[in-house]
């Protein structure tokens, strides 16, 4: 991706081109955005597969609305609030067949119990592992802030318009996920220094 096509002036540029139908500009969004939505609903849905699937509906879904776009408004904020959406219009749809599922399996008396392994050993890709796993355990409006912040690197007005919140409580969000993230670094350390 050329970097030159993520400023706002540019974003603002394809925008109104999109509202006019070019798909030229439609396919410089799709280019800009795809990736990093991917990332970003994978970290809401958890699965990678789900998470293409659904930036794919988003992108038509932008292109069936292409008309009705404000390009004074960001372009970018628009896109992750729709993918944003999605992801958790899916979650809500999955925990709801799950419910079903689980009391169809409650009334047939058939379970089944899942586990997970964890590796113990302590090395720096393991500290990455950890620190995405922690990352995860965040509360959910924290973890978003923060995936939004620096993995997409969003300032705190894009990610509020994501979020439908203030900027200020983007920033409170972030605040809080950034310590607990680092109290949980600082308890992991002597652990590295035993070795």
């Amino acid at each position: 991706m050329d970097r030159r096509d993520d400023t706002p002036e540019r974003l603002e540029e394809l925008c109104r081109r999109l509202t006019t139908s070019d798909r030229g500009a439609f396919e410089t969004v799709f280019r800009v955005f795809r990736d990093d939505l991917v990332r970003y609903v994978c970290s809401i849905v958890r699965r990678e597969a789900v998470a293409h699937d659904l930036v794919q509906d988003v992108f038509v879904a932008l292109w069936e609305t292409r008309r009705t776009l404000d390009p004074t408004l960001s372009l970018k904020a628009f896109v992750y609030r729709m993918a944003r959406n999605a992801a958790y219009r899916h979650l809500r749809d999955a925990r709801t067949h799950a419910e079903k599922h689980a009391m169809l399996e409650r009334e047939g008396g058939h379970g089944e119990m899942n586990g997970a392994l964890r590796d113990g050993s302590i090395d720096a890709e393991m500290l990455a592992v950890r620190i995405r796993n922690w990352i995860e355990e965040l509360p959910e409006r924290q973890r978003e802030a923060i995936v939004l912040s620096r993995y997409h690197d969003m300032s705190h007005r894009e990610i509020a318009a994501v979020m439908g919140i203030s900027a200020r409580t983007v920033n409170n969000h972030i605040v809080r996920a950034l310590g607990t993230l680092h109290d949980r670094i600082q308890a992991f350390e002597p652990a590295l220094l035993a070795l």
